[in-house]
Parts: C-alpha cells; structure tokens; sequence
C-alpha cells in the first residue's frame, strides 16, 4: 500500500514575516508604546523585501497590535492612547452614546482557581490567582459589576493599593506594570436574573434582568491572561457591537 503524506500548509512570505514579528513582540523586544526598527531595517533582518515587511506591518496595524505615527515611525500599540482606552467597552446608553466611564473597587483578593477559573485561564485547578471586583458607572449610575480573574504569577504584586495608585484603566495597568498587553477578546453573552449579592452592589430589585457576559482576553499568540465575568443593568444602557 502505498504511504500516505500530508501536504505541508503555505504561508504566503509576508504572514510569516508577521508570526517572526509577533514573536518579538511575545518575547518582550519592544514594549507597549515603543517604536519598532524600520521597514528597512526588519528587511534587512529577515532577509525579505520591504514591500514584504510593509503588508505585514500594515496587518498588523490593522489589527490594533501596531500602530503608524506619520513621520515617527511605527509602534507598539498600548491601551494608554486616548483612543485605545475603551476600545473593548461595549456598554453604551441607550441613544449609542459612549459614556466616560467610572471605576469603584470593591476589593481584590487572592484564591486558588477553581474549574472553571483554570479552564479560561489556560491554568491547572488550585493555581492561584488574584480577583478583582469592581463596579462601573456611567453618570453616577451603577451599571456593571466586573469579577475579573488574572493569574497571580503573571500580575505578581496586583493588590487594592496597586490599583487605586494607578490613573489610567486596568488594562493599561497591565501594560504599564507588568508588560502584558491584550491584543483581543472573546464574549459569551446570556440573560440572567440579578441574585441578592448582585442586586445589592448594583441598587437594583432581585431577579432584575441582566446581561451576564463572559469575556476572555488574551494577549500576544493567543495567551488567555483575563476571564472577566460582567453583570450589567440595561434599564438605560445597552450592548453595542460594531460589525463590518
């Protein structure tokens, strides 16, 4: 019989260019907010063209993992950029109007994860890792009740008075003290009832409606570093996601 082989899967040269890229990026050569070597130069270092490097750039920027400053050069996107800041928010009111949003810590703590805690975060059960629980307003209002998960070795330190010293949101706490960036997200959304606890932290009657949404987030090559589980009031406030 006659053996069998697998066809070897192609990748177009700038892909690849694009994976040695990320890989940098992944071993921490250059930073959030830092500027990268030149078309030229990563041509020079890879041994390809520049319009090879140019596309991989460009779909790099494209996924808001790079960024272009005209005349500056290209770098490191970062969740500090006043345009990045929110850009994974997705609780807007009613009208589509995107509200500043305030943040209340609760408290954050540290436990050893459960199932489902280990399952999201890539880690083994009984690993520790730190939460924290936070409610966001908009308005003065109390709409959202975050319980966000992160392993305790990758946010070593992470504790209140990290995060009530920091002027800035959580994610750009993670770049800026620990050099973790989230690159995307995934959001499981469902229905819910209010429970008591719930009810009491957001001001609302039990068994209120809520979206309940169940976000992993992840940086460079896929890493799981966030499970944020988000109960949010919609009486005024809605989810809104841009496709296309």
């Amino acid at each position: 019989m006659a053996q069998s082989h697998s066809t070897p899967t192609f990748r177009p040269l700038y892909e690849q260019i694009k994976i040695l890229v990320t890989q940098s990026l992944v071993a921490g050569e250059w930073r959030p907010g830092e500027v990268i070597p030149s078309e030229l130069e990563l041509a020079s270092r890879f041994k390809v063209s520049q319009g090879t490097v140019r596309k991989a750039i460009d779909e790099l920027a494209a996924e808001n993992i790079l960024m272009r400053r005209q005349g500056k050069g290209t770098f490191v996107a970062t969740h500090t950029e006043e345009h990045n800041q929110y850009r994974f928010l997705r609780i807007v009111e009613l009208n589509g109007k995107q509200d500043v949003p305030i943040s209340k810590l609760i408290n954050c703590e540290r436990i050893k994860a459960d199932n489902i805690a280990a399952d999201r975060l890539g880690l083994k059960r009984g690993t520790p890792v730190v939460v924290v629980r936070r409610l966001i307003k908009f308005s003065g209002e109390s709409v959202i009740l975050d319980n966000i998960y992160l392993s305790a070795t990758l946010f070593k330190g992470l504790n209140e008075a990290v995060i009530q010293e920091f002027q800035g949101t959580l994610y750009s706490l993670y770049e800026v003290r620990y050099g973790t960036r989230i690159i995307h997200a995934e959001e499981r959304i469902q229905a819910i009832a209010a429970d008591e606890t719930t009810a009491g932290l957001l001001g609302i009657p039990p068994g209120t409606p809520l979206l309940d949404i169940d976000r992993v987030a992840y940086t460079y090559g896929g890493q799981p570093v966030e499970w944020r589980v988000s109960r949010c009031d919609t009486k005024h406030h809605c989810y809104l996601n841009e496709l296309g």
